[in-house]
């Protein structure tokens, strides 16, 4: 049976309200924090944090997808376990690796502090594992208890780092205090929902084979869509510092904060509600039509106030909240304004592609995307003028990628054939 409106609107105000504390609290100390740092600490720390976000992506191997579908306990304490061992292996082996850049004086390793270095490993480990666990919340929908979690998380991180920069640690203290904040919100999530635990060993068991064998289309299509699209998404702050320096690298990572505020407040708590309604529908109905179609307007109404507020202010807003060093980080958010609206849009609804069994779709239209972005910002134009080209093609790519969202949605194939129930189970 379809959940009624008021229901997924119930649902999706409690995430939200999760989500707005979670995220308002590092906002809200952010123009404490531009005034205890630099824009060059900033944008090292951001890189640092991009990191940290593609390795954990390959970590899950996107199965925190799969224990969405998966409501047998055995099979979603396989997947934490899965989960575990894979991004346990990642930790170690990027500690090595680092150790190996610095001592070789790779030039990317000397940028960055011993610190930093070292707790990359261990970030990525913890953001892993919070996701996976925010999936188990979803897949019971415990959205109240995933809220709080996120909450004990973000404020840790707030809190984390404006102390430590206050007592004069300097630009470690935003490291040092997410690191601080992923590990109270990864103890704080396995409190509330008491997940099952991971069976850990030294080798794969054959229950964790099976269970990739059964789900190798999550980490053969899924992963590689994710992990193009998480990379698409930092290395424009990778390429900015590399080609424009740490300084400007800092101030295009405030427009992102900026810019991320509406999709990390609003659409990824529409997500963690469409994802259980649409996986619904669709094993009900063969289709998610009405769940996308609900869930596209509510987004567009969300999102159109946002987008425009940013494009008309966001340059004295940025100088008046966050001091003048960072009226251009507002400048940089008017042009990219459009490019995010379509983000916060497009985000959610993605989800599409998984229930209908389309990664492959999927991983095509993320290496265009990322082909897109590396093209765009090796161009030798200035950065504003790159900026201009990334939200034009940007935008046509979402675009598309909203048109195939709303075809599967249907159940139906890019032509006029239709999917079987057989094919969109074993993701064909």
């Amino acid at each position: 049976m379809n959940l009624p409106l008021p229901v997924f609107w119930k649902h999706a105000t409690t995430v939200l309200t999760g989500t707005v504390v979670a995220q308002a609290l590092p906002l809200l100390v952010a123009p404490l924090i531009t005034r205890l740092c630099t824009p060059a600490d900033l944008g090292e720390f951001s890189v640092w944090l991009g990191v940290i976000a593609i390795a954990s992506t390959i970590g899950t191997l996107r199965l925190e997808a799969a224990m969405i579908l998966d409501h047998d306990s055995d099979e979603q304490q396989t997947c934490f376990s899965v989960v575990a061992y894979c991004s346990t292996l990642l930790a170690i082996f990027i500690t090595f690796a680092v150790i190996l850049a610095r001592l070789t004086d790779l030039p990317q390793a000397q940028n960055m502090s011993w610190f930093g270095l070292m707790t990359i490993g261990v970030g990525a480990w913890l953001t892993a594992y919070n996701q996976a666990m925010l999936a188990y919340a979803t897949s019971y929908r415990a959205f109240g208890k995933a809220a709080m979690a996120k909450i004990c998380g973000a404020g840790t991180v707030a809190l984390g780092q404006l102390v430590l920069l206050l007592v004069g640690v300097g630009g470690r203290a935003l490291l040092a205090g997410q690191i601080i904040g992923l590990s109270i919100g990864l103890a704080a999530a396995m409190f509330l929902l008491s997940p099952p635990r991971p069976r850990i060993s030294l080798l794969p068991t054959r229950s964790q084979l099976n269970y990739l064998k059964k789900h190798e289309s999550f980490w053969r299509f899924s992963l590689p869509a994710g992990l193009l699209n998480t990379a698409a998404g930092k290395f424009p702050l990778f390429l900015v510092g590399a080609k424009y320096g740490l300084f400007a690298a800092g101030l295009f990572a405030l427009t992102e904060r900026i810019l991320t505020a509406p999709v990390s407040l609003l659409a990824a708590s529409v997500l963690e509600v469409f994802k259980r309604q649409s996986v619904h529908e669709f094993q009900t109905y063969g289709h998610c039509r009405q769940a996308f179609q609900s869930t596209f307007k509510a987004l567009v109404l969300l999102g159109c106030g946002p987008a425009l507020f940013i494009f008309a202010f966001a340059p004295n807003l940025c100088a008046w909240i966050f001091g003048e060093p960072w009226r251009e980080a507002g400048e940089f958010a008017r042009i990219l304004a459009p490019l995010y609206f379509l983000n916060f849009v497009a985000s959610p609804l993605s989800y599409v592609f998984f229930v209908a069994g389309k990664q492959k779709i999927e991983l095509l239209w993320q290496i265009a995307l990322f082909v897109t972005t590396i093209t765009i910002f090796i161009a030798p134009v200035p950065l504003k003028q790159v900026l201009m080209h990334y939200t034009i093609a940007y935008s046509t790519l979402y675009l598309i990628y909203l048109f195939l969202s709303y075809r599967f949605s249907k159940n139906s194939s890019i032509g006029s054939g239709r999917l079987t129930d057989s094919g969109a189970a074993n993701g064909g």
